[in-house]
């Protein structure tokens, strides 16, 4: 049976002719546009976290909680050290800004296009984030995303950009374990450069008031790997969570791994059988 969509949606998501003429159209990109990233710095090939860098940031330049989240963020440090991490990032949403930049393990590229910068992140399709950089302006009330709304603008060879509009559900996250919802409000400054050939460091600037003392100054770097070895390959969230089988036809299929709460697999089921003294 066809699906019907009540006239009231379609009128409800059609623009009115007033917001129309309030949306601006982005011309195509001219042969000029194009040859102008050619002056841009070169952010080719495969970009690998620095992860012990990482963690001395995260060691030596604390995040200033504010004194009651400080209490939650101990909580899931002792439980992460006595074997049950919490696993924040299990449930296949986007890590989200800043995360995304923070404590990742899988590696990055860019793509620069007229108008735009563009990270895609290995470990799912969900990682991915786009920076505007046709000069227009900040939207004073953007659509709330995981990774927020990105407008950035180049100083030489220095990506600058400005990130607001995440969602509050996004975390702060120090590892994989340990994060807190930013709970709203949060912007994120950029400082994106080369120190050297195959080094990029991202400078960030965390303004999150309702989990933070202050703003919060880090730095992540990135690696540069050329060698074709290091392509960054499919990456499906959660299909490790999966098990290869064949139904009933012998057609290839996967099914359902046991886990645990925390997303840790555990031992198949025993039999009826097995279960029996």
């Amino acid at each position: 049976m066809r699906s019907v969509i009540p006239c009231v949606a379609l009128l409800a998501a059609t623009p009115s002719l007033a917001q129309l003429a309030k949306d601006p159209i982005d011309p195509a990109p001219t042969a000029a546009d194009w040859q102008a990233i050619a002056r841009l710095p070169d952010w080719s090939g495969t970009w690998s976290p620095d992860i012990v860098d990482q963690n001395a940031q995260i060691q030596t330049n604390p995040t200033p909680w504010k004194p009651e989240i400080q209490k939650q963020v101990d909580h899931w440090n002792a439980e992460e050290k006595a074997g049950r991490p919490k696993g924040l990032l299990i449930d296949c949403l986007p890590h989200g800004m800043p995360t995304f930049i923070l404590i990742t393990h899988n590696a990055l590229e860019f793509l620069i296009s007229p108008g735009r910068v563009t990270i895609l992140g290995e470990s799912d399709g969900n990682r991915l984030r786009r920076i505007y950089t046709d000069a227009r302006p900040m939207p004073d009330d953007p659509d709330p995303s995981f990774h927020g709304y990105s407008v950035g603008h180049w100083e030489g060879d220095t990506l600058v950009v400005n990130t607001k509009g995440i969602l509050p559900q996004a975390y702060l996250a120090v590892s994989e374990a340990v994060g807190i919802p930013n709970n709203g409000d949060m912007t994120v400054k950029e400082r994106i450069h080369l120190t050297n050939p195959d080094t990029l460091v991202f400078e960030l600037e965390i303004t999150a008031p309702n989990i933070l003392t202050r703003p919060w100054k880090t730095t992540r770097i990135y690696h540069r790997k050329r060698q074709r070895s290091h392509e960054i390959l499919e990456g499906v969230c959660r299909q490790g969570d999966f098990h290869d089988a064949t139904d009933k036809w012998g057609n290839a299929i996967f099914e359902p791994t046991r886990q645990d709460g925390a997303g840790n697999i555990l031992p198949p089921a025993a039999t009826e059988n097995e279960a029996k003294p």
